[in-house]
């Protein structure tokens, strides 16, 4: 019976430490910045781990007054790109901590 407690108290200690550890990669993501690029890198958004636009760099030689659309298009492929990069480096460093934990 008593040696169920102990195993039990060992597993609690593994959780905390990966808790610990998960904390500490997730601040490490949040730090880090990712830049999504549009085609040509004519807008160039920056972006924080925990997903924050933190600059927006649109090239001159794409702002056309008539063509406002295209500009719209490229703004929003710079983002996506921008996200997508942080949804795959936060999938590849915090993927180890929830693929061993059932219902996760």
């Amino acid at each position: 019976m008593m040696r169920g407690m102990g195993n039990m108290q060992g597993m609690m200690k593994q959780m905390q430490k990966m808790q610990k550890e998960m904390v500490k990669e997730q601040e490490a993501l949040n730090q880090k910045e990712f830049l999504g690029e549009s085609t040509n890198g004519y807008v160039k958004a920056t972006f924080t781990g925990n997903k924050h636009l933190k600059d927006l760099a649109i090239d001159e030689a794409i702002v056309d007054a008539e063509d406002v659309d295209m500009l719209q298009d490229m703004v929003v492929l710079a983002i996506n790109d921008g996200l997508a990069k942080i949804e795959k480096e936060t999938d590849q460093t915090m993927g180890k901590y929830t693929k061993g934990i059932p219902g996760l």
